[in-house]
């Protein structure tokens, strides 16, 4: 099938969070669960009514096959199930295999989680080593790699490359910062400065803590179904406008740069399919796990110069109520990271943006906007763009 086909092929109808942060005595499963429930709410739809089910991964659950699992603690059986790995650019993901699904008729109305009780359900020796756990087994892992280290290696070389300095960076956490203090949901509560992200624990050079992303209970889910089925549900239908994926490379030392990624190839896919360019775009939501990695998307979708990206954090402009802004909701830095969930969470942040109804939250005007997931060390990419209205 042609990928062009995708465009106004899906519309999300129906998005969800659990309640985020540490939430003490909720499984992974329960978390998946009470987003996914606030997600059916809002379309009027029961978990009978449910055809497919994707899901991702988790590090909290002993379950091989997850979404079976999933689909057994909602009481679903569907037609159309599976669980997909593709790191943090797993929702994203799931979103166009959803699409891909409804259009071939194997599925009408697919329900899409993620997430994991991180913060509460895995100890400090069990994050460490999940952190630990990665790059290739002979060639990375025995010199001590460790995932915010690989991470330092590219703001290392990106900051060498360009001339960004440590001072520069720190901008990133901050503004983001002030974004998530708008979301009533938010793990992070309180402002911090870019004084104060530049005093936090170093963690990998030149990383410090506040760079990093959180460690949260926290699960997400979106309903996805046919345009024509949209139209006879509760929820204000979002359309599905484009959406392109690439994947480079899976260890770091295989990676084409330390600088280009897939970003540009999966956004480029998904601009051709809307329709659309970055000069179109109202707000956009992009993966955030380390604070170097929104300016490099920032960039390779097209949003900004190379090398020249952070002026947008510095300018104020990624701020809700600036001329582009990012992460509205507070990304993976202060809203909530709890394995894909985090991607997931700038996808209902997207649906609710383009509804509107956000207060003080609310993106003026926003008619498109763009969502970036990525997974791995910058390894897989899917780019996705939603509007209010098919095109």
């Amino acid at each position: 099938m042609p990928v062009g086909t995708l465009r106004n092929s899906v519309a999300i109808v129906g998005v969800g969070e659990s309640d985020i942060g540490k939430v003490p005595g909720m499984t992974g499963l329960g978390l998946n669960a009470q987003a996914a429930m606030r997600a059916l709410e809002e379309t009027g739809l029961k978990p009978s009514d449910i055809d497919g089910l994707l899901t991702a991964y988790s590090f909290t659950e002993p379950y091989f096959m997850l979404g079976s699992v999933m689909c057994e603690y909602l009481g679903i059986k569907p037609r159309f199930n599976a669980s997909v790995i593709v790191g943090g650019g797993s929702p994203a993901v799931m979103l166009k295999h959803a699409a891909e699904a409804i259009a071939m008729g194997q599925a009408e109305t697919v329900l899409i989680c993620a997430g994991e009780n991180r913060a509460t359900g895995s100890s400090r020796d069990d994050a460490i080593a999940a952190l630990l756990a990665v790059g290739h087994p002979y060639y990375e892992q025995p010199y001590g790699f460790s995932i915010p280290a690989f991470y330092a290696m590219i703001a290392q070389r990106y900051m060498h490359k360009y001339g960004l300095s440590r001072e520069e960076l720190a901008h990133v956490p901050a503004v983001t910062r002030s974004n998530a203090l708008l979301h009533p949901n938010a793990h992070m509560k309180k402002p911090i400065t870019p004084e104060e992200v530049l005093a936090s624990k170093p963690i990998a050079d030149p990383l410090n803590m506040l760079d990093c992303c959180l460690i949260s209970d926290a699960g997400g889910a979106m309903i996805v179904t046919s345009p024509e089925r949209a139209k006879d549900l509760k929820g204000q239908p979002i359309y599905l406008h484009g959406i392109g994926e690439h994947h480079t490379h899976e260890h770091l030392m295989c990676a084409p740069s330390l600088t280009e990624f897939g970003a540009r190839e999966s956004s480029r896919i998904a601009y051709d399919m809307a329709g659309l360019g970055p000069q179109d775009m109202d707000f956009a939501e992009l993966y955030d796990c380390f604070s170097i990695v929104p300016v490099l998307e920032f960039e390779e979708l097209g949003l900004g110069k190379d090398g020249e990206g952070i002026a947008h954090w510095i300018s104020g402009a990624a701020k809700v109520g600036g001329s582009l802004p990012i992460n509205t909701h507070g990304g993976m830095l202060s809203h909530a990271h709890a394995g894909a969930a985090g991607g997931l969470f700038g996808i209902v942040e997207a649906v609710r943006q383009l509804r509107g109804g956000l207060g003080k939250r609310q993106v003026k005007d926003a008619n498109v906007g763009i969502v970036h997931n990525e997974g791995g060390i910058l390894s897989s990419h899917c780019t996705l763009i939603l509007g209010r209205e098919p095109r």
